[in-house]
């Protein structure tokens, strides 16, 4: 990806370097993606985030730090053609409460975006663009260009390798029930799944099976895949990646760890509800290593009754806590139906909620926390294993469902709380002695000491990892220099 003539020399290598990052418009795939663009950046590349108008506000602001440095990134738009697919202007990103019929309409708006990126590079003659895996038909705009087109991954080796395997070997077609367990064929480690928890576009002829396969196919016509990830944490499933699924790939990450600052990982996401000076005082309050942090990503949405559950089961544990829940705006704050009676009262000092969004990487690098109730999503993930705390794992949808198997077979730094089910929204499945024995088993006893040794080992890994002369940092450097 050098251009020619150049030296060896990293910085002489890549100063001259332009590069497009086009992530898809949602919580979960432009976090990482800006971490990647800033990232690039440090490592001499001008780097140009495209984004939606709606989201321009939170890019700017996420990389305001990173100009300030003195580092080339910036943020170009492409505006989603609502009205052409029936949309109203206020569906701007994608979310648990749109219909079948609205997130279809939505895909297609996405799919529109082809003419404004032609547009954009013609504009800006970026070297290579970096899009999402869910945006395949940006390797036909590469190609009508001459540029190499590289897909980016949010999410594991793992993952994608047993999704894959699953996809491609069936073996959920061969049992006799959703709860039987199988194991995933042409996989290292006799992992082994069952049906109910299998994604519905793996098991089912959906519109985004037909989406999945166009995505697989793309990335064996792309330049290469980008996984937000690191050698060591995964080495036998990055080899199986390459050399049985045929996919050449570059780990950059834990990408987070670009910011450094404070400031940096405040300005990640959303901004949060709740300041930052209130929650790190709760923290500083507890003593090291004895709150456990909850949080189900942007996305996941509860029921008031499993969310009752999981207070009941916190309560129980006797554990400090630190509880994010979604906020919704029809509910009177201090009325939700979901709390048992007395609750936040009993909880005084015991446990915090947070309403909305929370600075989730400071709290969970903060020295009082060292356990994570999490869904899995590979954002949150990482964030964990960077931060060394042990986890209780409660997949929902996606990939969660494989990449509780790595969390807790493979790396072992985690266990699961019982979920058995893939959905989009979490009814009354986990009762609330399981969230209470979960969660005691990851602060208590010879069990969790254990896990909470490998955890820190996995965090001081990560680190090096991206550090200089580390296994991601080479991998960046291999990747400008290819």
């Amino acid at each position: 990806m050098a251009n020619e003539g150049e030296t060896n020399d990293t910085k002489s290598t890549t100063s001259k370097l332009h590069i497009f990052f086009f992530p898809f418009p949602s919580k979960g795939h432009t976090i990482p993606m800006i971490d990647m663009a800033k990232l690039f950046s440090s490592r001499g590349v001008k780097s140009t985030l495209i984004s939606t108008p709606h989201n321009e506000p939170s890019f700017l602001r996420s990389i305001e730090r990173t100009q300030k440095l003195g580092f080339d990134i910036g943020v170009v738009t492409v505006k989603l053609p609502l009205e052409k697919v029936g949309l109203p202007e206020h569906c701007q990103i994608l979310d648990s409460t749109n219909s079948p019929d609205m997130i279809n309409k939505y895909w297609m708006a996405i799919r529109m975006l082809d003419k404004q990126l032609e547009k954009l590079i013609k504009e800006h003659c970026p070297a290579c663009v970096i899009t999402d895996t869910f945006l395949p038909w940006t390797v036909d705009v590469a190609a009508k260009f001459g540029i190499p087109r590289l897909a980016f991954h949010g999410t594991s080796h793992f993952a994608m390798c047993a999704l894959e395997c699953t996809r491609l070997y069936k073996p959920h077609l061969n049992i006799s029930s959703d709860s039987e367990p199988f194991v995933i064929p042409n996989f290292p480690g006799e992992i082994t799944m069952t049906r109910a928890q299998l994604p519905d576009f793996i098991k089912e002829d959906t519109e985004f099976s037909k989406l999945y396969i166009e995505m697989m196919e793309s990335e064996l016509r792309s330049y290469g895949v980008i996984m937000n990830s690191f050698k060591e944490l995964e080495p036998v499933y990055t080899d199986h990646y390459r050399d049985v699924l045929g996919r050449r790939s570059w780990r950059v990450g834990p990408v987070l760890l670009c910011n450094q600052d404070t400031e940096d990982k405040l300005q990640r996401g959303t901004r949060a509800t709740i300041g930052e000076d209130s929650c790190l005082k709760w923290l500083d309050s507890r003593e090291a290593g004895s709150v456990v942090y909850i949080c189900f990503g942007s996305r996941t949405d509860f029921s008031a009754s499993q969310l009752h559950e999981i207070a009941e089961g916190l309560e129980a544990s006797r554990q400090p806590f630190v509880w994010v829940v979604k906020k919704d705006e029809s509910v009177e704050e201090g009325k939700e139906e979901w709390l048992p009676q007395g609750y936040e009262e009993r909880m005084q000092g015991k446990g915090l909620i947070i309403r909305g969004w929370a600075p989730q990487v400071l709290i969970l690098h903060h020295k009082a926390v060292s356990g994570f109730v999490t869904h899995c999503g590979w954002n949150s993930t990482l964030e964990g294993i960077t931060a060394g705390v042990r986890m209780v794992t409660w997949p929902v949808a996606a990939e969660q469902f494989c990449n509780e198997k790595l969390i807790t077979e493979v790396l072992r730094i985690g266990v699961p709380v019982g979920a058995k089910q893939w959905m989009v929204k979490v009814g009354d499945s986990v009762e609330s002695e399981k969230v209470e024995k979960a969660v005691k088993r990851i602060m208590i006893g010879d069990e969790a000491e254990e896990m909470r040794v490998r955890a820190i080992e996995l965090s001081k890994i990560a680190k090096k990892a991206v550090e200089e002369g580390g296994s991601s940092h080479s991998d960046l450097t291999a990747l400008l220099e290819s």
